[in-house]
């Protein structure tokens, strides 16, 4: 049960701040009325406000887009106050807590700051003290969000990286790719990453490299993009001398990845003849440079590829034995159609980055915009994705994009079903899950339009979620 209480009435809100427009505001109280009254305050004042009448309809919120500040009511049903600012830390770790109640004990505002809220507001709320406290909280988070930039563009100046993309998502396919990538990551086993092209194979890979534990480089070679007459070289490199313009020695990327991870994407490219010398090396540790002498080796190799190597072997284009010794361990890096759920994150995290690039305002999307990108197909994948963003950041002349904004092939795309198939032997309570999470997603979360699909009741709907353990059991 909620602790009553109303807002005190105050005179109208000076002229809202370009800061607080780049604000995402969250607010949570299972009172509608205070939920409402607490909207219609942060919204005069120019703040981007959503709002959630349950700590568990907040945590979706937060992890379907972007939130800077939540503030929340302490003393609600099913989960408080404190134990929603527990969970955050997992959700959305960079979020400032505003807690409310009108139980303030010190005893109670110790354990809301231990926890990690910023801030402890008692009720009756004081309009002013309210919105120039979530103010301050907005403003902390801007800090440390840039200082947080500043140190990772500091490390990617030290070591030339030029930064590395966050793996972004949480559907059920990227979390199981996940998985197997970090359990695989402490061992020296090599590792194949299958996937289409624009999935974020290299990410993977380079996922794999930072929790290996290894103190050496994370070399990246892309062989498609290597003329065939210079892998070798670029490979295990060469000595002075050893052919016509090799005025110089040269380290290879072998070399280079000592004591690290070397990623060797497009690996159905790679020639008959350094197939054998790469064989070699994976089997025995050892390699010659061009002209050069037997070298030891150690580095762990993660190899990607988008293409059917078993049907290249099938074609003798691509060795079996070597095939063998690269599936140690496989990961599938999903397509984006099969992590429609993961779209507004991409979208949200392409926006602040393209927004950032050009020097535009923090821009948001239309809500029939989303739409439409959800229900597109996505044959570039996240790459495609990224550009899509791009290309609208740099053309829009509003904060919003619109339908307008985006290109033909999306916008006049039809919405797309969602087939499902099952190996033999899946489990039904597996089947049941994925079933009700499809259909679910095809009604964007409307649990009574899923249960007329499915045929049968919504109660059946939550029940199946709760058995299942699914987070949308209970709101």
């Amino acid at each position: 049960m909620n602790d009553s209480s109303t807002t005190t009435p105050v005179p109208a809100a000076p002229t809202p701040s370009a800061a607080n427009a780049s604000t995402t505001v969250l607010v949570v109280d299972d009172e509608r009325e205070n939920l409402e009254a607490l909207e219609r305050i942060f919204a005069r004042e120019g703040f981007r406000v959503l709002t959630a009448e349950s700590g568990r309809r907040a945590l979706d919120v937060c992890r379907a887009q972007r939130v800077h500040v939540v503030v929340t009511d302490l003393m609600m049903p099913g989960m408080s106050g404190i134990d929603l600012l527990k969970a955050l830390e997992t959700v959305a770790p960079d979020a400032e807590v505003v807690l409310m109640t009108a139980y303030g004990t010190i005893e109670t505002a110790v354990e809301a700051m231990r926890a990690g809220a910023y801030d402890f507001v008692e009720k009756p709320l004081k309009r002013m003290q309210m919105v120039k406290t979530v103010q301050k909280a907005a403003e902390r988070h801007a800090l440390v969000a840039e200082n947080r930039t500043l140190k990772q563009e500091l490390s990617a100046l030290k070591s030339g990286s030029g930064g590395v993309r966050p793996i972004i998502g949480s559907s059920p396919a990227l979390r199981r790719a996940l998985d197997i990538a970090y359990q695989a990551a402490p061992s020296t086993a090599n590792v194949l990453v299958l996937g289409e092209s624009g999935t974020g194979k290299e990410l993977l890979a380079r996922a794999i490299h930072e929790r290996s534990g290894r103190g050496g480089a994370f070399v990246a070679v892309n062989l498609a993009a290597l003329p065939e007459t210079i892998v070798e070289g670029e490979l295990f490199g060469y000595e002075k001398g050893a052919f016509t313009g090799a005025v110089q020695k040269r380290e290879g990327r072998v070399a280079q990845a000592e004591g690290g991870t070397l990623f060797l994407d497009e690996i159905g490219e790679l020639s008959p003849q350094v197939q054998v010398k790469l064989l070699r090396l994976l089997q025995e540790g050892e390699y010659e440079p061009l002209g050069g002498r037997t070298r030891r080796a150690d580095f762990r190799l993660i190899a990607a590829t988008n293409k059917d190597l078993r049907q290249l072997i099938t074609e003798q284009r691509f060795r079996e034995d070597l095939y063998y010794r690269l599936n140690v361990i496989a990961i599938t890096s999903p397509p984006l159609r099969d992590r429609q759920g993961d779209v507004p994150l991409l979208v949200d995290h392409f926006l602040e980055v393209y927004c950032r690039k050009n020097g535009k305002p923090r821009m948001e999307l239309a809500r029939e915009a989303l739409e439409k990108l959800q229900d597109y197909s996505w044959p570039g994948n996240v790459r495609e994705l990224e550009n899509v963003i791009e290309r609208a950041v740099v053309l829009s002349r509003g904060a919003t994009l619109t339908l307008a904004d985006l290109p033909s092939q999306i916008t006049q795309a039809e919405r797309r079903g969602s087939d499902l198939s099952f190996s033999m032997g899946t489990p039904l309570e597996e089947i049941e899950r994925r079933v009700i999470r499809a259909t679910l997603d095809h009604t964007r979360g409307d649990k009574q339009l899923a249960a007329q699909l499915l045929g049968i009741s919504a109660r059946t709907i939550y029940r199946k979620l709760a058995d299942l353990n699914e987070p949308d059991a209970a709101e």
